[in-house]
């Protein structure tokens, strides 16, 4: 019987093949109604070309029964239903037009959604029996609601939308489960529809929903003075109250960290008010409860507001801690870290982990990571079990970026010291983001044990293998370019990363990729306005007075441009009063100049202390090729270089920037750019190591071919272009 019925199927799909395949069939049609039978066929003909093929089939699968079944129904089924509409002697001209309006406008749509794979090609057969179903009970005045509940958002919307049934006697009940759906399917939407239609009749539900999903959100929304805030209040649900009565406090926001714990008793608004007034124990209670809250992620119950509190707690560390020693910077160590000495080894934990964009280097190495060992806290692992090791790989990663972290592993047995580097190295493809990974990759050039090294190595060989068998395609994307760009370090491996990795050059700079259009390059420097910035500007100008170097002197900056060699002109913005804010005018005057002139700045030079650094990435020029950042810590900043500029070559140092190092550095590099050469990094870097013998701060300088975490990012990068070309 199946092979008869199979055998009936081909036969008619055969004869129908060779017969018309769009429009009615032996009827004579009206005028009135001949557009709009021919628009069907024009959408009929739109489908068969939506599978890229120029054919009179529509074939979207590799199934070649199903593709058979869809092709019926784009064909057969859609002129069945043209013929139905025009030969039905019961229903007026008016009528037909209206069924075959609504069919066009099913189609079109249903077009469109496949176009932005929002349906698939198999949806198109029951939308085309579900169309007719629809019409049958329309013609006889009945409900339509049944059909749109048993079908999928999608297809049920493209129904209800048509001109065709947008009539039906339950068009609104159609309408609010579509929108029940749309808003389950899209969960984010929920507030944002609510607050438009407060009234949707399942709407104590969905903000229900909403509070268990979307704490932040709704809060915001329940702070608002309209009749949608009105609408959450009325709410009867014990977290949705909790959350509008914070919203309506004037120090909701405060409170709203310790949501969890307010929902489950654990904690109470009295408890959190006694401690508000007093930074200091504000933040000690935020730290009792980040741990509380890494204690129950461990055992797999996440807590609701938890990234609200993770943030909270890094405002306060910052707000409170932070900008305090380090704006004491010049202080003596005593007076600079008075405010950290009571703190507990947890609470300076997470300072160091959540401060991590804004701490200075002397600020962790001199202050907070001495003082975590002061009292009982002697092992490294007992700190990171007392914190449940949350933010675990952002320690490791500073611990390694700052020269601390052999000290640190050095605080435990060998054999624990081993299962946190391969825990460190673990899960990088679980993130949503890349930042585990870069860690890693940047830790590694920082790590002076070998045996540490090889271990780090030899897991992230074994976590590649481990993908590659389960076809993982993030983790082997990240752990193949881990293993490449680790065993590139060892010269006898012989590995081009360029070649291997398809990414720009890393180990030099060709002197041609740094000119611009006119055959110049262009390198600005920005200089900041205290007494440091001001002396580093006057030693620069009188290092570059000499022959190879005319000074074109301006109000606001100094042009210093070569006389001999490749054309290379170095803009400099003069130091002028930071506590005026000139030097700022002077930088922006520059950069307006730069613009105006059509001067891109393939080199950028940063002269100024770390906390002057965010000023200069702010204003970094995208065309930037090579970047240094001359101040301490700059390391810590490679990503916000990358951001900007995906394939520069960064310059930094980890702990200490000295001018007694950057100044020769920038002779090196502008002498050599100017004689025409390319800018060979090991190379140069050899020949510095050998000029800073005796300079132990040139130890924290990292080339950039050291820069791992630059090339990670830029391999990444490469490999999905090339995965959305093949596409």
């Amino acid at each position: 019987m199946r092979v008869l019925l199979l055998s009936g199927f081909v036969v008619f799909i055969n004869f129908f093949a060779s017969a018309q395949t769009t429009g009615t069939t032996g009827q004579d049609i009206p005028l009135m109604r001949k557009m709009f039978h021919e628009n069907i066929n024009q959408s009929q003909r739109t489908l068969f070309t939506l599978d890229g093929k120029q054919d009179d089939k529509f074939a979207p699968s590799s199934d070649d029964d199903l593709n058979n079944q869809i092709t019926y129904a784009a064909t057969v089924g859609i002129d069945n239903l043209q013929n139905e509409i025009e030969g039905n002697a019961s229903t007026d001209a008016n009528t037909k037009i209206k069924f075959l309006r609504g069919l066009n406008e099913v189609l079109t749509a249903y077009i469109s959604q496949y176009r932005q794979k929002q349906v698939k090609g198999n949806a198109l057969p029951q939308l085309v029996k579900d169309f007719k179903s629809a019409m049958d009970l329309e013609m006889q005045h009945q409900s339509i609601l049944p059909l749109i509940q048993k079908n999928a958002y999608e297809t049920g919307n493209m129904l209800i939308n048509s001109i065709a049934f947008k009539d039906n006697v339950d068009a609104q009940a159609c309408r609010n489960d579509l929108m029940a759906k749309y808003l389950s399917k899209y969960p984010e939407r929920i507030l944002p529809t609510l607050s438009e239609k407060p009234n949707l009749p399942f709407a104590d539900s969905l903000i229900i929903k909403a509070a268990r999903t979307q704490q932040e959100n709704l809060y915001t929304y329940a702070a608002a003075t309209n009749s949608f805030a009105g609408k959450i209040g009325s709410v009867n649900d014990p977290l949705v109250k909790i959350i509008y009565k914070m919203a309506k406090m004037k120090t909701g926001r405060q409170y709203f960290p310790f949501l969890d714990n307010l929902y489950k008793g654990k904690t109470t608004f009295e408890e959190i008010e006694s401690v508000m007034d007093n930074d200091e124990k504000y933040y000690s209670l935020l730290v009792r409860t980040e741990l509380d809250y890494a204690s129950r992620v461990i055992k797999r119950d996440t807590p609701m507001a938890m990234q609200t509190l993770t943030n909270r707690l890094r405002f306060k560390a910052k707000e409170v801690y932070i900008n305090e020693i380090n704006g004491l910077h010049e202080k003596p160590d005593n007076i600079r870290f008075k405010s950290i000495e009571k703190l507990t080894p947890q609470e300076l934990y997470y300072m160091a982990v959540l401060g991590e964009e804004e701490i200075y280097t002397s600020s962790y190495v001199n202050g907070v990571y001495p003082r975590i060992w002061k009292g009982k806290m002697q092992k490294g692992d007992s700190l990171l079990m007392s914190v449940y090791f949350d933010h675990f790989k952002k320690w490791i990663k500073m611990a390694a970026n700052y020269n601390t972290l052999d000290n640190f592993l050095g605080r435990m047995d060998k054999q624990n010291a081993e299962m946190l580097m391969v825990a460190f190295v673990r899960g990088l493809d679980k993130t949503q983001n890349l930042e585990d990974a870069v860690d890693v990759a940047n830790s590694y050039s920082s790590i002076k044990d070998p045996a540490i090294k090889r271990l780090i190595l030899s897991q992230v060989q074994y976590n590649l293998e481990q993908a590659q068998k389960t076809k993982n395609v993030k983790a082997t994307r990240i752990y193949g370019i881990l293993n490449t760009i680790f065993q590139s370090i060892d010269p006898n491996n012989k590995i081009d990363l360029t070649a291997t990795l398809g990414i720009p050059p890393v180990y030099s700079m060709p002197n041609a990729m740094m000119k611009d259009g006119t055959g110049r390059i262009i390198i600005q420097q920005f200089f900041y306005g205290d007494k440091d910035g001001t002396n580093v500007f006057n030693s620069f100008l009188s290092n570059m007075s000499n022959g190879n170097w005319k000074i074109i002197p301006s109000a606001k900056w100094v042009e210093v441009r070569s006389t001999k060699g490749t054309p290379i002109s170095i803009y400099s913005n003069r130091p002028l009063d930071e506590t005026k804010g000139l030097d700022a005018d002077a930088q922006a005057a520059l950069g307006q100049y730069l613009t105006d002139k059509g001067l891109d700045p393939t080199m950028v030079i940063h002269r100024g202390h770390s906390y002057y650094l965010i000023s200069t990435l702010q204003q970094l020029a995208p065309s930037a090729k090579v970047v240094l950042l001359g101040s301490c810590g700059g390391y810590q900043s490679l990503s916000t270089v990358l951001n900007t500029c995906p394939t520069a070559q960064i310059i930094s140092s980890k702990q200490t920037g000295s001018g007694l190092i950057n100044m020769p550095m920038i002779s090196a590099i502008v002498e050599t750019l100017r004689q025409g050469k390319d800018l060979d990094w090991p190379g140069m870097w050899s020949n510095l190591e050998k000029r800073f013998a005796h300079n132990t701060l040139f130890d924290d300088y990292v080339p950039p071919y050291k820069n791992l975490g630059a090339v990670f990012i830029m391999a990444y990068k490469k490999m999905e272009e090339r995965d959305r070309l093949e596409e």
